[in-house]
């Protein structure tokens, strides 16, 4: 049941029913008797219980003061029999999601009993998914609980609208379901488990799953609604469902999410959680009004296919080496850059999961939180009630710990704290969106942050990609010598893309790997960030003391027959390359 506790508590006291003295009193019990017994804050029922517990106000007296504000009539629910055809448009799931009881329906018009007459959004959401009328009787928010078990418990056992369930520990890509021609936006089975579109967007989860997919993209254009999967960080798109039906299968994924389909003018994020077999994965959704209705992403969270082996994410052995001294290191601040999809995330989860000891105290702060980390402290950031990046740091350096990962280093307040904090004796790991190593330098400068603090601060700074894998079934050989790479004995490119096969789902290309730029911030380059030397001169300091490039370590991968040369191209270009950089010809 949604809080809108505030608003009845304002109603009482206006209308004198209770003082403003024992209603302080009440919530002082109220947080005492939830803290005791574990019980989830915000609940109504409770405050209404409480009350009458106290002798404050008779049960009556609330029921009556609420009918007469709302001009609702008030129904006992303790010996009443709701319909068939009421408890069959209403799942369970949506009963106790909004805290309603369905009585009637008359196919179109349903009546429900309702314990808090505040909660618009939930009769709004609720009459748009149905696509029905709704007319509310009050009823005392305990009876609708209780009702709910008693005329719910035949399918107590079913599952949740919010936890997709796939049976079996394999998914298997199976033919798209039939939308029947029939169906519109405003068909009313939709609210049936087995609907077609209830189907279909099972049916698009467990593919994208299959496919291991990091994302799904549903996009509403002009003339079409295009579903899209991002596979090894390449957006490739699927049989797009008819343009008629993008609100409905909008809206079934936004009540899976537990965000409002009423809304549609703002942006919403939610979550639904999928289990399979033993997986279990979280999906992130995120909506976007445009032009042509809501875009909506989900992103695909699966633990399972998270690997926290530094060994595992491409480094050569020379510069794992570097990344295990940077590690063992007792303060600063170490950067991993890249653009958004370069798996900086990954790479700062191994790098705490390699450190993570019983003798060190890890906190993170994130947004969001994307993998639950044994033994580390992870914080959520949540800007609606005033936690961002800069007041989560601010206290959580009071909890005093040994090492703080920041998710990204967003703004000046969050990068001094940051600084500040690795200069006072802990080890600081967090992200920028920059395209090379050298380049987080200027761009904290940029931020605010005086470049005396820069120097006294950064100890390491590593640059990444992922590039994609050919795969290892349906690659072909290449025997033509590549010229000009720019690396030392490139030798002959061995494998170049092939046709692609069952194993690839004809893509050519399977998984990815990725690619670094390791700088370490020595004597030198320390003294040109002091000296608020050019980006180019650093560049090229960085240069004379051994830094490889990014291209240049991607070439090494093409001829060692990880990928090809077009994929480093495409992913390296403006990545960091100066006067002092060769120029590679293909």
């Amino acid at each position: 049941m949604k809080n809108t506790g505030g608003s009845i508590k304002q109603l009482l006291l206006d209308k004198g029913l209770v003082s403003p003295e024992a209603l302080q009193l009440l919530e002082v019990r109220l947080e005492l008797k939830r803290e005791n017994e574990n019980l989830p804050g915000g609940d109504i029922e409770d405050f209404f219980n409480l009350l009458v517990e106290q002798g404050k106000i008779r049960r009556q007296d609330i029921l009556q003061t609420l009918a007469q504000e709302f001009q609702m009539e008030t129904i006992t629910l303790n010996d009443l029999q709701a319909s068939p055809g009421a408890l069959k448009r209403v799942g369970r799931d949506l009963a106790e999601r909004y805290g309603v009881v369905p009585l009637t329906c008359d196919g179109h018009c349903l009546q429900l009993a309702i314990g808090d007459p505040f909660d618009l959004d939930s009769l709004d959401n609720l009459s748009h998914l149905l696509g029905l009328a709704i007319e509310t009787k009050l009823a005392w928010p305990g009876e609708i609980r209780q009702a709910i078990e008693r005329f719910y418990a035949v399918g107590a056992d079913e599952p949740s609208e919010r936890q997709a369930v796939f049976t079996g520990d394999n998914l298997k890509i199976m033919q798209a379901p039939s939308l029947p021609a029939n169906i519109s936006g405003k068909d009313p089975n939709l609210g049936e488990s087995e609907a077609p579109i209830n189907r279909y967007v099972q049916w698009l989860i467990a593919k994208a799953l299959d496919l291991k997919a990091s994302d799904i993209h549903l996009e509403p254009l002009e003339t079409c609604f295009r579903v899209r999967l991002r596979i090894d960080g390449s957006l490739q798109e699927i049989e797009n469902p008819p343009k008629r039906l993008q609100s409905v299968i909008i809206s079934r994924l936004k009540i899976m999410a537990d965000i409002s389909i009423a809304e549609k003018r703002l942006p919403q994020d939610g979550r639904i959680l999928v289990s399979s077999g033993s997986r279990h994965i979280d999906l992130r959704v995120s909506t976007l009004p445009t032009a042509h209705g809501e875009s909506v992403v989900i992103r695909i969270l699966d633990k399972a296919n998270l690997r926290l082996d530094l060994s595992r994410l491409g480094f050569r052995p020379e510069d794992l080496e570097k990344v295990k001294k940077f590690l063992s290191l007792p303060d600063g601040m170490i950067l991993v850059t890249g653009p958004t999809g370069s798996g900086k995330t990954t790479s700062l989860y191994s790098f705490l999961h390699s450190i993570n000891q019983p003798d060190r105290k890890i906190i993170t702060v994130e947004d969001p939180v994307e993998y639950q980390l044994s033994g580390i402290n992870q914080v959520q950031v949540k800007k609606d009630v005033g936690l961002n990046f800069a007041s989560a740091l601010r206290s959580l350096l009071r909890q005093a710990p040994n090492i703080i990962m920041i998710g990204e280093i967003r703004d000046l307040e969050t990068a001094e704290i940051a600084v500040h904090a690795s200069l006072t004796g802990h080890l600081v790991f967090s992200t920028l969106h920059t395209n090379d190593a050298a380049a987080a330098v200027s761009r904290l400068v940029d931020i605010g942050i005086k470049p005396f603090l820069v120097s006294a601060s950064l100890r390491a700074i590593l640059a990444q990609r992922l590039l994609r894998l050919l795969c290892r079934n349906c690659r072909r050989p290449f025997e033509n010598t590549v010229d000009g790479l720019g690396v030392e004995k490139a030798g002959q490119i061995p494998f170049t893309l092939g046709p692609g096969c069952s194993q690839c789902f004809g893509r050519g290309f399977l998984g990815r790997i990725g690619i670094f730029e390791i700088l370490e911030i020595g004597e030198e380059i320390r003294q040109l960030i002091y000296q608020e030397a050019p980006l180019a001169a650093i560049r090229s300091a960085c240069r004379k003391s051994g830094l490889r490039a990014l291209w240049e370590e991607g070439m090494r991968k093409a001829a060692e027959g990880y990928t090809t040369v077009e994929e480093v191209l495409a992913l390296t270009v403006g990545a960091g390359k100066d006067e002092h950089s060769s120029v590679f010809r293909v």
